[in-house]
């Protein structure tokens, strides 16, 4: 099982970060290490002091494929659920400056945090998906499948192209505006339309 991820999916995320609009899906990995199922806790790691959130439709693959046509796509993933792209922004941030990778400030020992699935036949457009997050029941975070720069379809069609897609695999599709930091006693709440996912605290 491989975590594959979208950077920069959503124009005003690109837009309080700062960064260039993509022509093309940018592309990072997690190991599967990163993975947090269950809704377990997630502990606050010390080589960082500066963990960010960043919550996203996430969806599973459910058979093998290479080079899919875009069109043929929505064949190769059976379920949808929500995640939570964990950042070390200061890793990130010091990465960036020396023009480094940053794989530890993403891939990371539980930065992945994923809820249970639902069936993909259970959304009546899969290009109008809603979905938020709320901090200590704050809102901070509304997204929705319409706004993504490239989509769900167009993202497993391109992944295909470099990465053999392979059952079981997870892919995350890109955060909204709205990320920000946790701390320790943190609680977080995230939601597609009405129904709750992801409910653990930060340790």
């Amino acid at each position: 099982m491989k975590i594959l991820a979208i950077g920069r999916n959503y124009v005003e995320h690109i837009k309080e970060l700062e960064n260039e609009r993509p022509n093309e899906p940018v592309i990072f990995t997690k190991p599967d290490t990163a993975l947090l199922k269950n809704n377990d806790p997630f502990y606050y790691p010390p080589f960082s002091n500066d963990i960010h959130y960043e919550v996203e439709l996430v969806i599973r693959i459910c058979k093998e494929g290479k080079f899919v046509k875009e069109e043929h796509a929505h064949k190769y993933y059976d379920k949808i659920g929500l995640g939570i792209d964990f950042t070390a922004r200061d890793l990130q941030s010091k990465a960036k400056e020396k023009g480094l990778p940053w794989d530890i400030a993403k891939g990371f020992n539980g930065s992945a945090p994923v809820s249970k699935w639902i069936e993909k036949e259970e959304f009546e457009d899969l290009k109008d998906i809603r979905f938020s997050l709320k901090l200590n029941n704050q809102l901070k975070q509304e997204g929705n499948s319409s706004m993504m720069i490239f989509s769900i379809d167009y993202i497993v069609s391109y992944l295909s192209k470099f990465f053999t897609l392979k059952t079981g695999d997870i892919i995350f599709t890109g955060t909204p505006k709205g990320v920000g930091p946790v701390s320790i006693g943190d609680k977080l709440e995230g939601f597609i339309e009405n129904q709750k996912l992801l409910d653990f605290e930060i340790k």
